[in-house]
């Protein structure tokens, strides 16, 4: 259970299910639904743990590209998608998109109980924010600067190896504050 202060301001809390969570966020406002979204944040903070360089994506989602490219893949195709700076292969399932990690489709529940054992209390409060913040820019604008703002607000680790896994604040007036000051334009 992550701690957290004083009426969820701030949460302690490692870099992975922030990125997890604010890539699936950042995936629904895009346009793809629920489940896809949450495999999608969970594949980009995969690949993040591992990649430095920027990856090269052939695809960059539109929620109008999203639903005609949706129907047209057929079951078992693998698509790549640019999420978060990151290529997220996908695979169309009965169930929709589903982002792969070593070749199989990750299970959107399995992400659910990934960030509810991340933030217990605190994930609701969090993912309230992120989406304030996702819906302070248009598509075009949050696809082409999703990972700056996480930058802006992802939890301070320490450098190099010993930042590895370590915890960090989450603060979730940084994140609010980053929507207001979105909207003010």
């Amino acid at each position: 259970m992550p701690n957290r202060t004083k009426g969820t301001q701030q949460v302690k809390v490692n870099r992975a299910p922030v990125l997890t969570l604010w890539a699936a966020v950042v995936a629904e406002r895009l346009g793809f639904d629920r489940g896809e979204a949450l495999t999608m944040g969970r594949a980009v903070a995969g690949l993040n743990a591992y990649a430095k360089g920027l990856a090269l994506g052939i695809y960059k989602p539109s929620p109008k590209t999203v639903a005609g490219e949706r129907k047209r893949m057929p079951v078992g195709e693998v698509l790549r998608i640019d999420l978060l700076r990151r290529a997220v292969e996908v695979e169309r399932t009965p169930e929709g998109l589903r982002a792969l990690t070593k070749g199989r489709p990750i299970s959107p529940d399995s992400v659910e109980r990934y960030l509810e054992g991340k933030f217990g209390e605190a994930l609701k409060p969090v993912e309230s924010a992120m989406v304030a913040l996702a819906k302070a820019f248009s598509p075009e604008e949050l696809a082409a600067h999703a990972y700056e703002l996480y930058e802006e607000f992802r939890p301070a680790v320490p450098p190099g190896v010993r930042g590895w896994g370590a915890t960090g604040i989450l603060d979730l007036d940084r994140i609010r504050s980053l929507a207001r000051k979105a909207a003010d334009g």
